[in-house]
This record gives structure tokens, sequence and C-alpha cells, in this order.
């Protein structure tokens, strides 16, 4: 796409000057750092950490935590849509923000006051970067029946196991982790803060994926990891707990990424039918086009003001699991069709790899699946809503 062709930036109904002076400087890093090398380094498989260098020290790493500790003090409603500015520039690093988001998130709300002034300064705008433990090899969406055990040893813990899906692994700085220091279910799970440079961790060669090749993804190896007490987060058997309560805000965090790749999708789309002409005029007069892109733009506003409308919940305080359920499942099931749509709309074009639409659409799929398939969003959905399964 060419400069004249770009899109205008989505019309935002921010809550403060401060948060749109944020979301110009987002704008301002994407189009300059991060789209223009988007398609050859993902194509290349290269994670770019410098960008994520470059979002710690623009304050960018840590926007819904305590300006205590480093972070922003923003409001999920202005940090989300950063996620969404970010994802539409470069998924891997959307969701990578979102990741790092979710891994910081225990630490921040059930760590102790020393933990976190020891810990989260350097974690929210220190450089670090962060990887998020819960799935294996065998408990994805059953994730109470995970393995990797934790076993106390004086004042410290030992932790052998292998985790599975970790985005980041092999290249965080730190890890929460969930392992199982009791009894079998969900209350014998306690949550650890481990650093990436501890003996015994290791990372596997990262998974040979379908999009988001320049994201790291692999299994994490933990052979007789030994951390002290004091980075044990919580209370022994409160793992599962924290681990559901980061995920309610960590699927806020995909809805919004999915939201930022369907609108990249939908402005290419719409760039290259304005231009592209047969039968002496431009696609975009076509009814059976214009039809698609009406239903495109339609649900991603949809999805934008589903996902804006849990954050406002979350940051109001009050219950949002159900919706951010809701707006995880509408996004990224959005974010599908949409980009489906744009390849069809670009018709051999839109096939091929000089057109960056092919490269959403195979990204977009990712985001059905990661924190929580959107079968699972449906049964936490159904349960809001009818009451739990009978058993």
């Amino acid at each position: 796409m060419s400069d004249r062709e770009l899109p205008q930036p989505v019309e935002r109904q921010l809550p403060t000057d401060e948060a749109r002076d944020l979301l110009a400087l987002v704008r301002e890093i994407a189009r300059r750092e991060i789209a223009p090398k988007a398609a050859e380094e993902e194509d290349a498989g290269r994670f770019p950490r410098e960008v994520f260098t470059l979002l710690s020290e623009s304050g960018l790493l840590g926007l819904p935590y305590d300006a205590e500790y480093g972070g922003g003090d923003q409001p999920y409603e202005v940090y989300l849509q950063v996620l969404e500015e970010l994802a539409a520039a470069r998924l891997t690093v959307g969701l990578g923000l979102s990741v790092h988001t979710l891994a910081s998130y225990a630490l921040a709300t059930y760590g102790t006051k020393q933990q976190q002034v020891e810990h989260l300064p350097a974690m929210l705008g220190g450089g670090l970067l962060g990887a998020y433990c819960l799935s294996e090899p065998s408990s994805g969406s059953d994730a109470a029946s995970l393995r990797t055990k934790a076993v106390r040893e004086g004042d410290d813990w030992v932790i052998d196991g292998t985790k599975a899906w970790i985005t980041h692994g092999g290249v965080a700085d730190f890890y929460t982790v969930m392992a199982r220091t009791g009894e079998d279910g969900p209350r014998g799970i306690t949550a650890f803060l481990v650093p990436g440079d501890a003996p015994g961790l290791s990372a596997a060669t990262p998974e040979k994926k379908m999009g988001m090749k320049g994201s790291p993804t692999a299994q994490v190896h933990f052979d007789g990891v030994r951390v002290g007490d004091e980075r044990r987060i919580g209370e022994e058997g409160q793992g599962f707990t924290i681990a559901l309560a980061a995920l309610d805000s960590g699927r806020l965090g995909i809805a919004a990424c999915a939201v930022g790749v369907a609108q990249a999708a939908l402005d290419e789309a719409v760039a290259y039918a304005t231009e592209r002409r047969q039968f002496g005029r431009p696609i975009a007069d076509f009814q059976g086009l214009r039809f698609m892109i009406a239903d495109m733009a339609t649900q991603i506003e949809a999805g934008r003001a589903l996902y804006l409308a849990a954050a406002r919940l979350r940051d109001a305080g009050k219950p949002f699991a159900k919706q951010a359920a809701m707006a995880k499942l509408h996004c990224t099931d959005t974010a599908m069709k949409v980009t489906t749509d744009a390849v069809q709309i670009l018709g051999g074009y839109g096939y091929t790899a000089d057109f960056p639409a092919e490269r959403l659409m195979r990204e977009a799929k990712v985001l059905q699946i990661v924190e929580g398939t959107n079968q699972i969003q449906r049964m936490v959905i159904a349960r809001h809503v009818a009451g739990p399964e009978a058993r």
C-alpha cells in the first residue's frame, strides 16, 4: 500500500487528552518502526526484540499498572486500544504486549508489597519481557489437570515439568509459572515468578506455525529449577484462581488484537477495491463487494464496542468475565471472517505474499485458539447465562 492509500486512523472515543496523545504516539511508532518491516520479518521468522525495548522505553509495556512501579496508570479502555493499533501493524507485537501484560498480572495483582517493589519496575519499564506458563502438552483447555510440580525444600521450591505453547518461550526474561504444590485439581496449584536465566530452565525449538512466525512459541522445560519462597505469588493453592483472573483480562487483550488484525484487513481491502478497475470502473462500485465491505466494517465496529464495554466494566471494578468471553469470541471470529473476505476481495493477489491479506488471514486463525479456544468461550458464556452444566 502506498502512502496515499494509507487509511485514516480509526476514530476513537478516549477519556483524556493524555490518552489521545498516547494513541498518537503509538500510531507513530507503528507507522515508522513496526509496519514497514512486518511482512519481511514475519516471513523470515524474526522476533523483533528491539521493538519491545522501544515500547518499554516509551512507557508502553506497563500501561494498565500502577505508576508507582513503573506502569502507565492507564485504564483498560485505553490500554486495549493501544493493543489494537499495534496488532494492526504487526500481530507479533500486539499479541506480545498482551502476553507480557498477562505475565505481569499475577505479581501486580496478588504479589506482596515487597515483591512488587523488588520486581515490578524492571518488568513494567526496565526492558524485561515476560511469558505466561499455564498450558502443558497434556493439559490445554483442562488447565486444572496440569502436572508440572513444585516441591518445597526448606526455603526453596524445586520445579519440574514441561509447559507448552508458551509465547516468548526461550526469549522471555521472566516466566509466571503455574505448578502443582498439592492435591489434584484446581486447589493444588500455586503461582511462581521464575527468572528466565534460572538454572535448569530451557526452551525447545520453537513450533513451526501457520502464522505469527516472528513470535516464538515453544515448550519450556523445568528440570530441577530452584526458586526461593519469596518468588511464590499469592498463597499456596491460590494459583488457579490467579490464572483464571489473569485470563479474564488477557481475553480482552486478544479481542483487541483481533479487531486490529480485522481493521488492517479491511483497510487493505478498501484500498485495493477503490483502485482496482474492471469493466471500466473501480471494483468497489460493484454491489457485491460493497455489501461485503459494509458487513466487514459493521462487524469490526461491533467487536470494538464489545471489548470496550467489557473494559469499562473492568475499569469500574465490576464483574466482566462474561463480557470478556463474549468479546474474545466475537472479535476473533470476526477477524477470521474479515480477513477471509479481504483475501476474496483481492482475488488472486490476495492469495499471494505480495499483499498482506494472506498473512493477516493466517494470523487471525490463532486468535480463535489462544487463551481459551472459542469453544471454551461459549462454555463460559453459557454458564453465565444458563447456569452450570448438570453433573
